[in-house]
């Protein structure tokens, strides 16, 4: 009979190493915390979230808030659930809610770039005023 190689799906043992893993935060645009930190072998995020220390440092930053998706939760980039199990080295990344929706805030900077331009100034060329030019073919 042939041996069986692991699966990486076995329970974990007691007696294993621990894990190192990294929470971040953005707490503000630009700024990021980091906490590096060793859980148990087994351990999920919800372990990491609470073990890390950021929940007293972050504002808005509960266990309340994350359980009610207020932050979004992930490991490497991708979302994951709380009960997610860790592994060596993985990165846990807490993402902010948004303040101001992504479309909006380009529509209004786009409307503050036109309250600064005067009216009908972009179709004046090369001091031809009342006459539109034709652009100028580079043959």
């Amino acid at each position: 009979m042939a041996p069986v190689e692991p699966t990486g799906t076995e329970p974990v043992s007691a007696s294993a190493a621990p894990l190192t893993v990294e929470v971040a935060v953005s707490i503000a645009p630009r700024l990021v915390q980091r906490v590096r930190l060793q859980v148990p072998a087994g351990s999920t995020v919800r372990d990491a979230l609470l073990a890390c220390g950021l929940m007293t440092q972050v504002p808005g930053l509960t266990p309340e808030a994350v359980t009610a998706g207020q932050w979004a939760v992930g490991v490497w980039g991708r979302k994951e659930r709380l009960g997610h199990p860790l592994r060596d080295q993985d990165r846990i990344e807490l993402v902010r809610p948004l303040v101001v929706d992504p479309k909006e805030a380009r529509r209004l900077r786009y409307q503050d770039h036109l309250k600064k331009w005067p009216k009908g100034s972009q179709r004046i060329k090369d001091g031809a005023k009342g006459k539109k030019m034709a652009p100028s073919s580079g043959a």
